[in-house]
């Protein structure tokens, strides 16, 4: 089996396991379970003439949610990447696709990721592994991802984890910091750094902000865990214990992002992991975070239908707009400043 076949029956792998299978975190929540909102029992607003919308990169959005990166690169893949595009587009929230190395190395899939014609005016995240510029990538296959969606941004997706128990994983992290920082002011668009679930510390982001990247995606332990797919799919012995090992390995996401605010208050920050419901949004935009991203919950509504994914995007942002009304406040900057969230005793 080649590369790129190899490759596109690890994306095929990746699909099924997280749809038919128990891979998220058990041992370890998303800690947005420690915080609660202070209830307003008079909140002097109008719920309908609260507003969800939102400023991210620059570009108008409906909601501060964003599309979580997923897949790309098979036939199944396509039809979940053009129905959450379609639903990005109704609601203007922002989406970003699964890694595109599959579609830089056989112009056959690209089509798979290519979502712009659905979605012209969303946010919309491009996505390559950063460890694969230590294997011959460079600025050149990074456009190459940016050009296929038309995209807003890149994600750089950072998963030493996930590469140390995948049986094919590529391990080489030495000299990333000096290569993403040569890319970042190469590029026409904004670069994103994104972990794929097991968080980023506040001094790795500052050290990656240091390196010149735009925005900072925390994507914390507490929801799918990938040494639990890789594991799960994993051929020999060695690899499937790594994965049940580290099944629970990383830091939860509101830590990521109360850390990462201690660092820096102005990175554009997203936040991802575990989030489940526009309570945890509206928690995460609380603690700090500007955009809050959701996976697993818009997988499962793609799989199922559009209808799905309307329901699924309107139930959220009547959450969202929920908590702010019951906490008397008109929109999200207000949410921010107004101390309605505390952390438990």
């Amino acid at each position: 089996m080649n590369l790129n076949s190899q490759t596109q029956t690890r994306k095929a792998d990746h699909l099924r396991i997280c749809l038919e299978s128990d891979v998220q975190f058990h041992n370890i929540t998303n800690g947005l379970d420690c915080y609660r909102f202070t209830h307003c029992c008079l909140p002097e607003l109008n719920r309908n003439e609260i507003t969800t919308n939102t400023t991210f990169l620059g570009k108008e959005l409906g909601a501060p949610l964003l599309i979580s990166s997923m897949t790309g690169g098979t036939e199944q893949a396509k039809m979940i990447n053009y129905r959450l595009a379609k639903v990005a587009q109704k609601y203007k929230i922002a989406m970003g696709v699964g890694s595109q190395r599959v579609a830089v190395e056989n112009s056959q899939v690209a089509d798979t990721f290519a979502v712009r014609s659905l979605a012209p005016d969303i946010l919309l995240f491009a996505n390559l592994g950063a460890v694969q510029l230590n294997y011959d990538y460079g600025i050149e296959q990074c456009q190459q991802a940016i050009d296929i969606l038309q995209a807003d941004a890149l994600i750089l997706h950072l998963n030493p984890l996930q590469e140390c128990i995948q049986t094919e994983g590529d391990t080489n992290f030495r000299g990333l910091f000096d290569k993403i920082s040569k890319l970042c002011y190469r590029l026409p668009v904004p670069v994103i750094a994104k972990e794929v679930g097991n968080g980023i510390s506040g001094t790795m982001a500052q050290k990656l902000i240091d390196a010149g990247v735009t925005a900072i995606d925390v994507a914390g332990a507490g929801g799918t865990s990938w040494a639990k797919i890789e594991g799960e799919r994993a051929t020999d012995i060695r690899q499937r214990r790594l994965g049940e090992t580290f099944a629970n390995w990383g830091i939860p996401t509101a830590k990521c992002i109360t850390d990462i605010r201690a660092f820096n208050s102005d990175i554009p920050l997203i936040a991802s992991g575990g989030l489940r419901n526009g309570v945890d949004v509206a928690k995460a935009i609380a603690l700090g975070a500007d955009l809050s991203g959701l996976a697993w919950p818009f997988l499962q509504a793609a799989a199922e239908s559009e209808e799905s994914l309307n329901i699924l995007v309107d139930i959220l942002i009547a959450e969202i707009t929920t908590v702010l009304f019951c906490t008397g406040n008109a929109n999200l900057s207000e949410l921010k400043k107004s101390g309605s969230l505390e952390k438990r005793e």
